[in-house]
């Protein structure tokens, strides 16, 4: 049940999905670095087969990936190798602060009416879209370091920064989320699995929830009106920040 919830939700709102999972193995009593990290490795084939979807819709812009990978995977190391000498609860509350800000942020503001619905739009394809690169670069180690640090694959934050701190299109920013987020899953993966906070029992069973139903996440994601998607993923992002911070 837990990897089709965050199978769905990974693939619809462009994140690999980590982040839903870990409160819902607490909340079934899986115990800390378990609940954390073991849900990591499973999301990247779901991550993968969604952002397929999105790519096939000329949606995914590799300027906005590959900068996000060059900075975000050193940054996702560092972040993972530090686990050991860090406790990360003042880090978690402020990263569920942040999501939860975010998700009033598209409940108020969506922001995303221009955009219309469907695959068409020219705005939504568009790959001569200005962005600052800087702002890229910060984005992107910023978050590599958080997801290191937390077992996550970083769709939960990557996604709203895109954004609205780089101004893309919330269908474009599902595409580069997923797409980064199953790069930044693997160093992560590989450096907790080494500390031993990896069940493969839990990942397997995540996994096979998870890797079919985020292809019809992204898939609905892609048919649905901007509008009301920005909308949507206000309400998810504003419960997944809520839901955390009571967790913690």
């Amino acid at each position: 049940m837990v990897g089709i919830v965050i199978g769905f939700l990974g693939g619809l709102f462009g994140k690999g999905g980590s982040a839903i999972a870990t409160p819902l193995l607490f909340l079934i009593g899986y115990p800390g670095f378990i609940a954390v990290a073991s849900p990591l490795p499973s999301t990247i084939p779901g991550t993968l087969i969604a952002s397929a979807q999105y790519w096939k819709h000329k949606l995914l812009d590799w300027r906005v990936f590959w900068w996000s990978i060059g900075v975000g995977v050193p940054a996702t190391i560092l972040g993972s190798a530090i686990t050991r000498f860090t406790g990360a609860r003042i880090l978690l509350i402020l990263t569920a602060i942040l999501v939860f800000g975010f998700g009033l942020s598209f409940l108020i503001w969506p922001g995303q009416e221009k955009s219309g619905g469907g695959t068409s739009t020219a705005a939504l394809q568009r790959e001569d879209a200005p962005f600052s690169r800087v702002r890229l670069a910060l984005i992107a180690a910023g978050v590599g370091f958080v997801s290191g640090l937390l077992a996550n694959a970083g769709g939960f934050l990557l996604a709203p920064a895109y954004i609205r701190l780089l101004k893309l299109p919330i269908k474009k920013s599902f595409a580069c989320s997923l797409a980064v987020s199953a790069v930044l899953a693997v160093p992560g993966t590989i450096i907790h699995a080494y500390l031993g906070h990896i069940s493969w029992t839990v990942t397997g069973l995540v996994a096979l929830g998870s890797v079919p139903c985020s292809m019809l996440g992204a898939r609905i994601a892609i048919r649905s009106r901007s509008s009301r998607l920005a909308r949507m993923y206000g309400i998810f992002l504003t419960a997944l920040g809520a839901l955390s911070l009571f967790h913690l």
